[in-house]
């Protein structure tokens, strides 16, 4: 079974705002849309760098 973790963030009005506008926009829900950016995020940095290793180097 996948794991899963949960993160709390504190943003502005201003900044929650536009990102549901964003989402909803989008179709997604305000989760869905952060994990959207997360997700593009770590793909474009992992086109850059190379793969992110998880395993413990030991």
């Amino acid at each position: 079974m996948e794991k899963r973790k949960h993160l709390s963030i504190r943003m502005d009005t201003e900044l929650h705002d536009k990102l549901q506008y964003i989402a909803e926009y989008e179709g997604r829900s305000m989760s869905r849309q952060v994990l959207y950016l997360i997700t593009t995020c770590i793909r474009e940095f992992e086109k850059e760098h190379g793969p992110i290793s998880l395993e413990d180097p030991s």
